[in-house]
């Protein structure tokens, strides 16, 4: 055996020789590298021959075309007769309470008590917030309540509120034909036929129900329309059911339980469970509508609308007619395998054919940047070129040539060309140029502004109307306005979840659900409800491939047919913005942003331009007060730098309160330049004394500088007056000079207006606590400094070492060095070359005639509320010490004098 096995060993031996030998070669190094590089190089090519294919079209429509969604909304009442409700709620009494909502909330961050005043920002009626507490506010003013409609986040605070507060809030829902909403909150507790207290009214608590539906003969229903039923689960298990004992309620909504069969023993259905009910006040002549579950239902949404319009007599009703426009952006631009190939374009052309059904003259509005036209496969194309043999079926607006975003251009003359390029593109294919609507690429330099698109879009293409979805910010979406610049009317652009990766359904962030959510009745639906007019953003990407542009459209619209009374129409976007500014004039004038505090906003901000070119301070007046004297002395100091001078307005830039707000956030940001060229810090700061009494410069400052440090000056409101009209006077004023301080300040509202607008710049801005007041309202009183105009005069050295403190400034700047008291002016003045001074000029510091004694006891009495607000002002931030000057308007000698 051994013998046997000897030759066997050694020819597997010889075998496996043999066999390293054949295969040595494959082992080597370098071969395996071979190996190793081929076949990477294959599987790249596979790999990039396969996402070919998977883009490619016909590859697509193999893989999807089965599983493409079709709009599928259940409605019975679709397609029968409307039923016409004269439910306008407007009633020909004369109606004594302003169109206004109370909401009573639990705490200021109470889930429904943000979405209470969430919907009413978003349809924009008024209301004012208050924390259900001990007493309740003041609810009338003069002959007229203050309020329309009280709404209840909880209305249990409601029933259980003392008998004092009920009864004078009950009081005044009858005399002033006042309704009540309340919603009834979920409690740990569950509640079986429980009585709400003083109501015959029993609830059935913390329950899971399905199928809502609404009750159809409600005069409440105006907005909403009833007929057909929300199937499925309620959202929530904690909702609450009604069940009456007097004639006084009705239901408005019903559903059914969601946790048992719907049969008694004796096999009969049970009736529907009433979730909504209204209360006709025929118990205590005070109508209201109770809820027994918040907002999360959508359809809560619409019935809280249609309650407000109902119990406010129509004060606080909605209009039904909306503005409907669908822009697709970038008709021509998009990778090869995801454009529109000519069965999308076919699609494109029927489903707008059914849409104009339902939306009378609806046309899809292509927006198209000509470079790109014919960059797909050789189907693509045939696409493109559908869509233009099909040119006169859309409405058209242009983007840029390249679809480059315009504040990537600092060179008027490029931008220009570029628009012309595309111009002329439309023009040898026949698309219009006569729309007046552009939208720039992601709506760079729309907002914020980017001047040379303005003034290329007017040069180049007319341009009057463009949108946005920037202004103020993307979200929320419910803040979203309109502004004009430059004469081009700036329209809010909505969103509809809809975006250039949005191409599946399958890939559809959440899935179909999610999108389905929005359609019926959630986000998409809400922005039509809620807003007039709507111009939605899409992108051509939307219209291939799963075609879910036309999909949601098509869908959503359906779904506002069978819910909601709302009557669809559209309309070319000059007539759309001409119809928003007329239901918004407020909005015309913009409120500049800071580009620096939305990420979005610096990604479409020019490379050129710096936050950093912003002012950190601002000294805001007011007039006559000593500013100049300030301004002075701030510039004196090696890290503080003021603005460069105006040609017109000099020191003063004069931006948020005038004209020069208009000319945008470039213009007023050119005063400010910044050296690139040093490391230095510096300090911007501004001086316009005309700020501290304009209306609207508090919030304007707050938009573009919400972190600036604001200083102001007090003097005597009495003699600031005085200063005023000698200023004026001594300038040539035509009035002060035909009439006496006396004469002016004492003007009655029945004088020539020259006489009253001259009365009213003298005594307005001595108004000091109401002026505060309203910058602290945007404002934290930490951010205020101010200065006793006083002291300021007498004292600056000290003044100006607290100022900066205050501001945080270093280094430290020894004022004592460079100010010194001169004779001759009777003020300090900076100190030049040694012993010498240099001082204001002759309009500063001059010296006028003594006062009239009975002017000056006129405006002390005048200012005497004034004044006193403001002691309380001054303790209420914490100023513990009174400037002389207001101790003295304020003294006991002056009111015996009196």
């Amino acid at each position: 055996m051994c013998d046997d096995s000897k030759p066997l060993l050694g020819g597997n031996k010889l075998s496996s020789i043999r066999v390293r030998k054949k295969t040595s070669w494959v082992l080597k190094a370098s071969t395996l590298r071979k190996c190793v590089i081929a076949v990477t190089f294959f599987s790249v090519v596979l790999i990039f021959i396969y996402s070919r294919q998977t883009r490619s079209p016909y590859f697509t429509n193999f893989i999807y075309r089965n599983v493409r969604p079709q709009p599928n909304i259940r409605c019975g009442v679709m397609n029968s007769p409307r039923i016409i409700q004269n439910h306008d709620h407007k009633t020909d009494a004369r109606l004594r309470s302003y169109p206004k909502v109370l909401v009573f909330v639990e705490t200021m961050y109470s889930k429904l008590g943000r979405d209470i005043a969430e919907l009413l920002v978003h349809t924009r009626i008024k209301y004012k917030i208050e924390v259900t507490g001990k007493s309740v506010p003041v609810l009338t003013n003069l002959d007229k309540g203050r309020y329309g409609v009280i709404v209840f986040e909880n209305f249990t605070k409601y029933l259980n509120m003392d008998n004092w507060n009920r009864e004078l809030l009950d009081k005044y829902c009858r005399e002033y034909s006042v309704g009540v909403i309340g919603f009834v909150p979920s409690e740990e507790e569950t509640y079986a036929g429980a009585q709400l207290k003083g109501f015959p009214l029993f609830i059935h608590s913390n329950l899971k129900l399905k199928n809502a539906a609404l009750n159809a003969a409600s005069q409440i229903l105006r907005l909403t329309r009833a007929g057909e039923t929300v199937w499925g689960e309620l959202p929530g298990n904690d909702w609450t059911i009604f069940q009456a004992n007097h004639s006084t309620y009705e239901p408005l909504e019903w559903a059914t339980r969601n946790d048992f069969i719907q049969r008694n023993e004796s096999g009969v259905r049970t009736p529907p469970l009433t979730t909504v009910i209204q209360d006709h006040g025929l118990f205590d002549n005070i109508q209201r509508v109770i809820f027994g579950s918040g907002l999360r239902f959508w359809l809560h949404r619409l019935l809280f609308l249609d309650s407000l319009s109902y119990l406010s007599h129509g004060q606080l009703s909605l209009s039904l007619e909306r503005k409907f426009l669908v822009d697709i952006d970038d008709i021509f631009v998009g990778e090869s395998g995801t454009r529109m190939r000519p069965d999308d374009v076919k699609a494109l052309i029927a489903t707008q054919e059914r849409l104009a059904s339902m939306v009378p003259g609806f046309k899809f509005n292509l927006g198209f940047s000509g470079k790109y036209f014919h960059h797909g496969n050789s189907e693509e194309d045939s696409g493109d070129d559908l869509v233009l043999e099909n040119v006169d079926k859309f409405t058209w607006f242009s983007h840029m040539w390249n679809h480059q975003q315009p504040h990537l251009y600092d060179n008027l003359t490029l931008l220009m060309e570029d628009m012309q390029l595309n111009r002329n593109f439309a023009k040898e294919k026949g698309i219009p140029v006569d729309s007046g609507y552009s939208v720039s690429p992601h709506h760079s330099g729309v907002y914020p502004v980017h001047e040379i698109l303005y003034t290329a879009w007017k040069k180049v293409w007319n341009i009057r109307v463009t949108s946005t979805e920037e202004y103020p910010h993307l979200r929320p979406a419910r803040l979203r306005r309109g502004f004009i610049h430059r004469n081009i009317m700036v329209l809010p652009r909505q969103t509809c979840g809809l975006f250039t990766h949005t191409m599946m359904i399958d890939r559809y962030p959440g899935g179909r659900e999610k999108l389905d959510e929005s359609i019926q009745g959630g986000e998409l639906f809400q922005t039509i409800v809620y807003n007039p007019i709507n111009i939605f953003m899409t992108h051509m990407s939307n219209y291939g491939n799963d075609r879910l542009g036309l999909y949601t459209f098509e869908s959503v619209i359906k779904f506002i047919q069978c819910w909601t009374n709302i009557k669809l129409s559209t309309a070319p976007p000059l007539q759309l913005a001409e119809n928003y500014f007329k239901l918004y004039p407020g909005e015309s004038d913009p409120v500049w942003g800071n580009p620096c505090d939305d990420h979005r906003h610096q990604k479409i901000w020019s490379r050129n331009k710096s936050c950093d070119s912003l002012p950190k301070f601002l000294v805001i007046g007011p007039q006559k007060t000593g500013t100049t004297a300030l301004y002075t002395f701030l510039s004196l100091h090696p890290t503080i730098a003021s603005n460069l001078p105006s040609p017109t307005t000099f020191e003063e830039i004069q931006f948020f309160n005038a004209h020069n707000y208009l000319r945008g956030l470039d213009w007023y940001m050119d005063f400010f330049p910044v050296d690139s060229n040093t490391s230095t810090t510096r300090y911007y700061f501004e001086k316009s004394a005309t700020y501290f009494d304009g209306e609207l410069v508090p919030k304007r400052v707050h938009a573009l500088l919400p972190r600036a440090r604001l200083v102001t000056i007090l003097v005597s409101p009495a003699k600031r007056a005085y200063s005023w009209y000698q200023h004026v006077k001594a300038r040539g004023d035509v009035v002060a000079n035909n009439y006496s301080f006396h004469q002016v300040v004492t003007a009655s509202d029945t004088a020539p207006k020259a006489l009253r607008d001259l009365r009213n710049r003298c005594l307005n801005p001595g108004k000091y606590a109401q002026h505060l007041e309203r910058w602290m309202t945007y404002f934290p009183p930490q951010s205020i400094h101010i200065i006793d105009g006083e002291e300021l005069k007498n004292n600056p050295v000290e003044v100006m070492n607290e100022l900066q403190k205050f501001l945080k400034i270093t280094p430290f700047f020894n004022y004592t060095e460079h100010l010194r008291f001169d004779p001759k002016k009777g003020f300090y003045c900076q100190v030049i070359k040694g012993d010498h001074t240099k001082c204001l000029g002759r309009s500063k510091g001059r010296h006028y005639p003594p006062m009239e004694e009975k002017s000056l006891k006129h405006l002390q009495r005048y200012y005497l509320s004034h004044n006193t607000a403001l002691v309380k002002l001054f303790k209420k931030i914490g100023i513990r010490v009174i400037p002389n000057w207001l101790k003295e308007d304020l003294s006991d000698k002056n009111d015996k004098d009196d």
